[in-house]
């Protein structure tokens, strides 16, 4: 019996999956594809940003432990699996001159350190395609940046069986994506449609103020209109990141649908053929494995 088809997302925190590329991987966990996330850090230092728990004492009191129970629940909602990396959250510096980062914290660990424990991970799991951020993050949090460092790194790595030796037995990766959730071109596509059924678009601002900004080359658009109330039901799992009332949920459903029914990746590093603009993470994949 052939095994069954294997991805690995790495991000930075735990909701990071359900904001990026979650309906991708719904769908693929629900075609039999083994979908593994796979979480840096456990979110320690995440803001409340759920209002209604912002006073909370269940979750001021320990807050890695109901992240824990959330990044349960979003995992479950998606049909995927889910493992920690067991790296400290950075927290996001503010202020100018930005502060000093925690000591110990995911973005200053060595990368032999970090690179090593997602090598492990890798050939643990097997995986054919990962997912994670491009060179800027997706947007310049210090733990985003580190996790593409050591996503790329690790995907050189894993194969060599000269490097990380005591991390099992060498797998290589035959692709790796960037994910390219939050474009313009979506936001512009999706705010345009509401205007003209006469509805607020909460991403006027945030276009604009990106306007000058490069875009990202896409080359792939997965299909996953069916699988977005998968995606929003994650999201609310992790309630004190997300607010049931913020910009994640203004978008009408039918509209998002009728609009812009896919999520959208680039792909960054191929070991297998694969003939561009695709419509599948695992194109070229498939073939070589027929």
């Amino acid at each position: 019996m052939t095994e069954p088809l294997r991805l690995m997302a790495v991000h930075a925190h735990p909701d990071d999956e359900s904001s990026k590329g979650a309906a991708t991987m719904a769908r693929y966990a629900a075609e039999g594809v083994r979908v593994r996330v796979v979480s840096c850090t456990g979110g320690e230092r995440g803001d409340v940003l759920n209002p209604r728990l912002a006073h909370d004492p269940a979750v001021l009191d320990d807050m890695p432990e109901y992240r824990r129970r959330e990044m349960e629940a979003a995992a479950r909602a998606l049909g995927v699996e889910h493992t920690w990396l067991g790296f400290v959250d950075s927290g996001l510096p503010e202020g100018d001159p930005l502060p000093p980062l925690p000591e110990g914290c995911f973005a200053l660990q060595p990368l032999e350190v970090t690179v090593g424990a997602l090598v492990k991970e890798i050939r643990s799991f097997r995986p054919q395609v990962m997912t994670t951020y491009n060179e800027e993050g997706g947007y310049p949090h210090p733990d985003h940046i580190m996790c593409h460092r050591v996503s790329v790194a690790a995907f050189e790595a894993a194969g060599d069986p000269d490097q990380f030796p005591d991390a099992g037995e060498p797998w290589v990766v035959d692709k790796l994506y960037y994910d390219v959730g939050f474009s313009p071109e979506r936001f512009r596509a999706i705010g345009e449609a509401m205007h003209d059924r006469g509805l607020v678009s909460p991403f006027d601002d945030w276009v604009t103020a990106r306007a000058d900004r490069p875009a990202r080359t896409v080359t792939t658009r997965v299909e996953c209109a069916e699988f977005f109330e998968r995606r929003d039901e994650a999201l609310r799992a992790h309630a004190t990141q997300i607010d049931p009332e913020g910009f994640f949920f203004m978008i009408p459903r039918d509209v998002e649908r009728d609009v812009w029914p896919v999520e959208e990746w680039e792909l960054a590093r191929s070991r297998v053929q694969t003939e561009l603009p695709e419509d599948d993470l695992f194109a070229g994949v498939r073939k070589v494995r027929s």
